[in-house]
């Protein structure tokens, strides 16, 4: 595979992963307030949720890559 394949493959994969995780916590943010919770605690759900969402994907994706290689 050429070197600037894995570069834009790598490109497309980061800017997916942040933004399912960005979506994720909105969501995360948004169901919480509507469930009733303060806004600390819903940001406080939003942040857990980014997280762990950016380490699933992250380990996902160096997966795929370490498969590809």
């Amino acid at each position: 595979m050429p070197l600037e394949a894995v570069v834009a493959l790598i490109v497309v994969t980061v800017i997916v992963v942040a933004l399912v995780a960005l979506l994720s916590a909105a969501a995360a943010v948004l169901l919480a307030r509507s469930a009733g919770a303060s806004r600390p605690s819903a940001f406080m759900r939003g942040g857990v949720t980014f997280g762990a969402t950016l380490t699933l994907l992250a380990l996902l994706s160096s997966t795929v890559a370490g498969l590809l290689r």
